[in-house]
């Protein structure tokens, strides 16, 4: 983002039980939009792997106790993947990339394949207005790791969820007032001292 309009200083770090993996694609990484990113600066017990660079192996170790936020054929919705153990200690793994990117991820991915996929059972529609999105339902990847996040920390989900919802609205409010789309009034949060339009 443009200096005046960072972010960096606005992000929470958010202690969970539950640990993030994030799989990035490697065109995905580039992208100043990119929320995958952004969601793992969040949470304290989170790691980024960079997938799909020829030169560079996978190196992702994937715990006994993952779960694939990916909504495979297989999937089953959150709460009830957890359901016999709801106070458990999860790994939750996002690949972070298009619909397409993000399928050869779980598939290629070792140690994915014995994962427990599971699916958000959360009727929200996006609030993601940066890139238009090709599936119903679809969310941007920080939106879809707060939502699976509420379920996962129990009584914690929410404040969790909320804390990293307010960040993103801010991301994505002052992205879109850079592009000249948002009014002064629009910005969440206000016009930060200094910010221009570039």
């Amino acid at each position: 983002m443009l200096p005046g309009l960072c972010i960096c200083a606005l992000i929470p770090r958010l202690v969970t039980r539950t640990q993030l993996v994030v799989l990035v694609h490697y065109r995905e990484a580039r992208k100043p939009t990119n929320t995958g990113g952004l969601a793992a600066r969040c949470l304290v017990d989170s790691r980024v792997a960079i997938i799909g660079e020829r030169d560079r192996p996978v190196t992702v170790e994937v715990p006994q106790r993952a779960l694939l936020l990916y909504p495979s054929d297989d999937a089953v919705p959150i709460a009830s993947a957890i359901a016999d153990a709801p106070a458990e200690r999860w790994t939750l793994v996002v690949p972070d990339g298009n619909w397409r990117q993000a399928a050869k991820m779980a598939k290629r991915v070792p140690g994915l394949a014995a994962a427990r996929h599971v699916t958000l059972d959360d009727p929200r529609a996006s609030e993601y207005r940066l890139r238009a999105e090709p599936k119903q339902g679809g969310l941007a990847t920080l939106e879809a790791i707060a939502r699976a996040l509420r379920v996962l920390e129990g009584d914690a989900g929410e404040r969790v969820e909320a804390a990293m919802l307010e960040l993103f609205r801010v991301m994505v409010s002052r992205t879109l007032w850079s592009r000249g789309a948002l009014r002064d009034d629009e910005l969440v949060g206000g016009v930060p001292t200094g910010a221009s339009r570039g």
